[in-house]
């Protein structure tokens, strides 16, 4: 028999209940309990009595560190990677943001940003304090297209260039191969003739939009075939100076026989009779509606070293959407071709590596000139991750974008959303909510807090909007950041789109 089974057996009679153990009289006495040792154990030697009892050994840790050992953990903090936005509304721990930095920290999949917010809740503030804090880092801005203008002030304010586009003022040439030529000159061997017909594509579908612009329908098949050979003649015609529309109606005009040939035309006239609509739209492009402003070399280039550049269109605004558009179309197109030539220098040792983020405000009124523009703004947005650069879309929701003419456009445009791995939400209606709910899915608590910064409750004079600088960021599959965004003094008088308004009748400017 084993030692534990004899002394299993040993008669429980033999153990004395202590003098000290608790009472038991509030038990049953029917039951032996003389086996049970009181707390500190009995008071006869080897018996386990201790004089005092050490307490167990506190430790502290953050929930990352000891979320295996407790279950009742409290959710992750908030990002601190990029730009200082605001405080969370909840909790007030301070919010950081940029697209760039959160595509490098993991926390995004693309540096593809998507603002949407009613009028006067505070999205161009939220855009403008993203521009600030990524010059403050070292990454170059693009305003491409900036039709109010809102960001004049700032760029000033940072040292930027603003160039400033309409009749009487800067030029943009459509066929200007900007940066992307210079980037050409230095280059050589396969590498160039790979950038050589990138310069090709970005010219003709630049020229293809504008066309299709001006006509309001899409351009043949054919057209496009006589267009691109138009430009692959002027090019290796031209010595420095870069082809401009009106080279090439005149080109077009003059029949040669490598034009009559792709047009497959048997004679002159029938070659005439079918370039007839096209010479017609590039004319209007010259003479029509945007006379003045695409119809020569550019004038004012983009500086490659300044901090930011804005491109001021908003004295293209009064001569209609068409103007307004094109000027939009040719900006984005400019903008992207610095990015590109600034990445394929980079990859070839010849410039240092930069980044760029791109802001394209009041996007639905270049979206909505013709059908078909959707296409060419995708073609220009959708590489922007490898090449170092963020992109922030901006419009006031996405009830614009079904504004667009047909069905296909608007499959596109709500792409823009899909594609944007952060979407920023000022205050918005609930109708609007369910639009964004159906591609970003937020909790009912979420919509509830959006919906709330829409509108004031009462009609009190100069009562404060509750939506002015609250802004929700979400990005998909996880918990929103409410974000309640202050100013600095400086900020204030920066970022102030309302300065007209709340001008006195009859003050100076």
């Amino acid at each position: 028999m084993s030692l534990l089974r004899r002394r299993s057996e040993k008669p429980a009679a033999s153990v004395q209940h202590p003098k000290d153990a608790p009472p038991l009289s509030h038990l049953d006495p029917d039951v032996d309990l003389s086996h049970v040792a009181p707390l500190w154990g009995w008071r006869h030697p080897n018996s386990g009595r201790v004089a005092h009892i050490t307490p167990g050994v506190e430790i502290q840790g953050t929930t990352t560190q000891l979320c295996g050992m407790f279950p009742f953990t409290a959710g992750a903090g908030t990002p601190t990677v990029g730009t200082p936005i605001g405080r969370h509304q909840l909790h007030g721990e301070v919010v950081c943001m940029d697209p760039l930095e959160w595509l490098r920290a993991g926390l995004v999949t693309n540096p593809g940003v998507f603002v949407l917010g009613q009028p006067g809740t505070g999205k161009s503030t939220f855009v403008k304090r993203l521009i600030t804090g990524a010059v403050a880092r070292g990454t170059r801005a693009l305003i491409l297209g900036d039709s109010k203008p809102d960001y004049t002030d700032l760029v000033d304010f940072l040292g930027g260039q603003v160039i400033r586009v309409g009749r009487g003022l800067d030029r943009i040439n459509p066929l200007d191969a900007g940066p992307l030529g210079r980037a050409l000159k230095r280059m050589e061997g396969p590498d160039a003739e790979k950038l050589r017909w990138e310069v090709r594509s970005r010219r003709l579908s630049l020229l293809l939009a504008l066309c299709t612009l001006v006509r309001e329908s899409p351009l043949t098949n054919a057209e496009e075939v006589l267009l691109g050979r138009a430009i692959d003649l002027l090019d290796a015609r031209s010595d420095e100076s870069e082809p401009t529309v009106p080279d090439v109606l005149r080109v077009i005009g003059e029949a040669p026989d490598d034009l009559v040939t792709s047009s497959r035309s048997r004679t002159r006239e029938d070659y005439l009779r079918r370039t007839d609509e096209l010479v017609f739209t590039l004319d209007l492009l010259c003479t029509g509606s945007l006379a003045g402003v695409f119809d020569d070399q550019t004038t004012r280039p983009i500086d490659l070293d300044a901090p930011l550049v804005s491109v001021d269109i908003s004295a293209t605004g009064g001569a209609g959407d068409k103007l307004l558009t094109a000027a939009m179309l040719c900006t984005w197109a400019y903008g992207f071709g610095l990015v590109d030539a600034s990445s394929a220098l980079a990859q070839l040792g010849l410039a240092p590596r930069r980044f760029y983020m791109g802001v394209m405000d009041e996007l639905w009124r270049a979206l909505r000139g013709a059908p078909g523009l959707v296409e060419h703004a995708d073609a220009l947005t959708r590489l922007s991750r490898s090449k170092g650069m963020a992109s922030v879309m901006v419009t006031h929701s996405l009830a614009d974008l079904d504004a667009l003419p047909t069905e296909e456009d608007r499959a596109k445009a709500r792409g823009f959303v899909d594609r944007s791995a952060i979407t920023a939400m000022a205050g918005l209606p609930p109708r609007e909510l369910e639009r964004v709910h159906a591609i970003m899915p937020m909790t009912a608590r979420e919509r509830a807090m959006i919906t709330r910064w829409a509108a004031p409750d009462s009609w009190q004079a100069e009562a404060r909007h509750p939506g002015r600088g609250k802004i929700m960021l979400k990005v998909q599959g996880r918990q929103g950041l409410p974000i309640d965004l202050t100013l600095t003094n400086a900020e204030r008088r920066l970022y102030d789109t309302d300065q007209a308004i709340r001008a006195t009748p009859g003050e100076a400017a």
